[in-house]
């Protein structure tokens, strides 16, 4: 049996936010106390229904920039308080470099000091970017692990220069982790920073179009996806030569519970939740979905087309060519290790993006035509 617990989750109604909340309400016995800036349509199913959720779940929507007091009486009710609310999207941080900073540093500063005030376990999501660009970028062996294994411990982080504003979300982030390290050493701040790599899974991201959002591009994996249904080419940005690392959605949750469960061996640290084994050049990417779509509706493979980063994105983009996460601290601390091939969480989240748009991106292709 698990210890009796209320959970604060800032941004339950986002892609981790929805998989956090299923898990605990489905697994645990805990309390959650959800809030969030948009609509829950990603926990609706989680909002009425069964007897047995009923009390356990209250949402407040809200924006905790706007009302502090509002997140500060959730933060006091709560045990943990897992903040994920972010904006955590490429082509944002050319767009929005100012709302992007301010959305990841100054935005969080209030949470932290509430859970300083109420003596509470924050679990603060981060980003593996963090680390900037690995030392093999930068003529260093490429076959010595510590040239390219991103560790938490060891790993310097090297960003691209001021003017190429792509880096402006993870020095955020990384700021913004120092920061929650120094109430730690001066107020004893309870503490567990995540650092994600490429989480995929069901109600991730969104289709432009479809979901309310006429533009923007989102992350690769959605908008392979996008191209794929309107069967258009797949654009790979600077002709994929970057690599991604991805991990199941619900591997990686599993690994965030361990966090909240075991206080004692997660406090204190910052965890990397990835899965090294599935690495994959973002052009074999595109290979990989293009066959996958093919294999699961019968049309024919969908083609590739090659884009530069500042035609896409626009001016001031840069990015990182390889992230691969050191497991070494959480399988010492935690002792956890995602089980989930690539194959497997593709097809997965490939199977809900055509069962929930492949109509509506039909239907919005036609209305275009």
């Amino acid at each position: 049996m698990s210890e009796e617990k209320t959970v604060c989750i800032v941004g339950v109604a986002g892609f981790i936010g929805s998989h956090l909340l299923e898990k605990i309400i489905r697994e645990r016995t805990w309390n959650v106390l959800g809030c969030d800036m948009v609509s829950p349509l990603k926990i609706q199913q989680l909002l009425g229904a069964e007897k047995k959720w009923a009390g356990r779940f209250s949402f407040t929507q809200m924006d905790i920039v706007k009302e502090p007091a509002k997140l500060k009486e959730l933060i006091k009710q709560s045990d943990v308080v897992i903040n994920l609310a972010a904006i955590c999207n490429p082509s944002e941080y050319i767009k929005q470099p100012v709302n992007t900073i301010n959305s990841n540093f100054t935005d969080a500063q209030d949470c932290i000091n509430f859970c300083v005030e109420h003596d509470k376990h924050l679990i603060h999501f981060s980003t593996c970017e963090i680390y900037g660009r690995p030392l093999s970028s930068y003529g260093l062996p490429a076959d010595e692990p510590k040239n390219y294994l991103l560790d938490e411990e060891t790993t310097p982080m090297i960003m691209g220069p001021v003017s190429a504003q792509r880096w402006c979300y993870a020095c955020a982030k990384q700021l913004v982790e120092r920061l929650i390290y120094a109430h730690g050493t001066e107020n004893n701040l309870k503490f567990t920073i995540v650092r994600p790599y490429n989480w995929i899974g069901p109600r991730m991201d969104y289709i432009p179009g479809v979901d309310g959002k006429d533009d923007g591009q989102p992350r690769v994996l959605a908008s392979f996806m996008t191209a794929l249904m309107k069967e258009e080419p797949l654009v790979l940005v600077n002709g994929g030569e970057v690599f991604r690392t991805f991990c199941a959605v619900e591997d990686a949750i599993d690994a965030v519970m361990k966090m909240v469960e075991n206080p004692e061996k997660s406090q204190g640290h910052a965890f990397n939740v990835g899965n090294p084994d599935n690495n994959i050049k973002v052009a074999d990417l595109a290979e990989l979905m293009i066959n996958m779509y093919s294999e699961i509706t019968g049309k024919p493979k969908g083609t590739t087309r090659t884009v530069s980063g500042v035609e896409y994105y626009g001016p001031g983009y840069e990015d990182s060519d390889l992230r691969i996460p050191s497991m070494r601290l959480i399988q010492q601390q935690l002792g956890w290790t995602p089980p989930t091939s690539l194959k497997s969480a593709m097809e997965a989240t490939m199977k809900v993006f055509i069962e929930k748009y492949a109509d509506k991106v039909a239907d919005l292709k036609r209305g275009q035509a």
